[in-house]
């Protein structure tokens, strides 16, 4: 059954896109999400790849398939606000919008209007019993809700990590690329960047289980089984 468990909801997390539709693609055809399942973009959908065009035609379309989760990056807060002041739009075209225009045909007014819909609703972090899950990065003393901006969406995380969160969860989070293009794995925290956008993977992992698929952008697909 392609590891699939019937008649059990999956959370499942994916990794920052970026502009790779094709990965993106390969990497649903392999989850093959279900109605129950729970998936959990953790940001970072546009700019930079070629392709943030498709990407966001197909999450849109992703919604009516499962329960799909999606959390607002740094890329996404940039679009929206490029599409508002010229300041704004100069900022995001100096940080990878220009492949996203270009994706659009080299227009802002090509960008339909579902898919700005998407971005509005994007949220800024999600939690289970067990997980959260954040884009960027967190600060464990707080909430929630009351982490800072700042971490949230633009801190990435280097040789100084956070330690584990107040709510005893563990943190699944992106943001930060990393250049092995594998997981960075350190128990009570997961970064699964793994760097789609140059020559690396698209991750997803399943939370519960910690199944993972990646793919790439050429469709390939490697699985790890727990």
């Amino acid at each position: 059954m392609g590891g699939i468990r019937l008649g059990m909801s999956r959370i499942i997390a994916i990794g920052d896109i970026h502009g790779c539709a094709e990965a993106l693609r390969a990497l649903l055809r392999a989850i093959q999400p279900r109605p129950m399942d729970t998936l959990v973009l953790l940001g970072d959908y546009v700019d930079r790849g070629l392709h943030s065009a498709d990407v966001l035609e197909i999450l849109t379309d992703l919604v009516s398939h499962c329960n799909l989760v999606p959390l607002i990056g740094n890329h996404e807060i940039m679009m929206v606000n490029a599409l508002k002041t010229k300041r704004d739009l100069d900022n995001w075209l100096e940080n990878g919008g220009m492949a996203t225009i270009h994706s659009y045909g080299g227009r802002l007014k090509n960008i339909p209007q579902h898919h700005i819909a998407f971005l509005n609703h994007c949220v800024r972090f999600f939690e289970s019993e067990q997980h959260f899950f954040v884009h960027a990065n967190y600060d464990p003393s707080l909430s929630l809700e009351e982490q800072p901006g700042e971490l949230l969406f633009w801190s990435h995380i280097l040789e100084d990590p956070p330690g584990p969160h107040l709510s005893g969860k563990k943190a699944i989070v992106g943001h930060t690329p990393q250049e092995s293009h594998e997981i960075r794995e350190l128990g009570h925290l997961a970064i699964i960047d793994t760097f789609c956008v140059e020559g690396g993977w698209l991750t997803a992992i399943d939370v519960a289980t910690n199944r993972v698929w990646q793919t790439d952008n050429f469709g390939h697909l490697r699985t790890a089984q727990p």
